[in-house]
């Protein structure tokens, strides 16, 4: 039995729970963890994804340790955790959004559009690419398992028309729990963190130096550390 609060993690676009082995591992030494498999990704590969799906995947996973938890989200997982809480934010006791604080627009998620067709053009749809990539910025486990979860390049076209369809700052603006908005400094997607800290009152904004968008998964050892102080700072609940 412990007091600290559950953490459900999720992951980015392509990716799977495996891309957070390595944070789990340290975040999860004294409380329960999750990390979730998106539709169309990991073992739902194949699925269609939607974003309500995917909050509701998102809120399963809560319910899996114990019904309140903080959710940490990376890349379209940040999205995602902000739509779960938006949607039932009694289940959601925080909410750390990472490499998230962009607003979906066409401009902003046409550059996924041009990655999957040119990917998608290659024989094996672009996997030894994309293992490659994954190889050379991140460390050696999390790329392996990063790989072992499967690489779902053929899921960005749903990703993206249910990107495109969310009002991010309005469910944002809904949630009333406590917010960590944390970004490389480096992270491409970064653009309207501010915005994305004004529209929610309890939001505060991190910017870790030297970072990039991938930050969580090249440099697990600090981001479970930041992973732990969000945690430290919402109420615990007995699971």
């Amino acid at each position: 039995m412990t007091d600290s609060v559950p953490v459900v993690f999720v992951h980015g676009i392509r990716l799977s729970g495996a891309a957070w082995t390595t944070v789990a591992e340290r975040v999860g030494r004294d409380r329960a963890v999750r990390a979730v498999d998106l539709p169309g990704h990991g073992a739902r590969r194949g699925g269609v994804f939607t974003l309500p799906g995917a909050a509701a995947a998102v809120l399963d996973a809560v319910d899996e340790v114990g019904g309140r938890a903080l959710v940490v989200g990376h890349s379209l997982g940040g999205y995602v955790g902000i739509a779960a809480a938006a949607k039932d934010p009694g289940r959601v006791a925080g909410l750390v959004v990472a490499g998230s604080t962009t607003v979906p627009s066409p401009a902003a998620t046409a550059p996924f559009s041009v990655m999957h067709r040119v990917l998608t053009s290659r024989r094996d749809g672009g996997k030894r690419a994309s293992e490659r990539l994954f190889g050379a910025v991140l460390p050696a486990p999390v790329a392996t398992a990063i790989s072992a979860g499967g690489i779902a390049t053929e899921v960005i076209p749903d990703v993206v028309r249910a990107l495109r369809g969310f009002d991010v700052l309005h469910d944002l603006a809904a949630y009333p729990g406590p917010v960590w908005l944390i970004n490389g400094g480096h992270d491409h997607l970064r653009w309207h963190e501010r915005r994305f800290a004004a529209a929610n009152p309890d939001a505060r904004l991190i910017v870790v130096p030297g970072g990039g968008h991938y930050l969580p998964m090249a440099r697990p050892v600090e981001f479970a550390r930041l992973v732990r102080d969000a945690a430290a700072a919402v109420p615990g609940v007995r699971v």
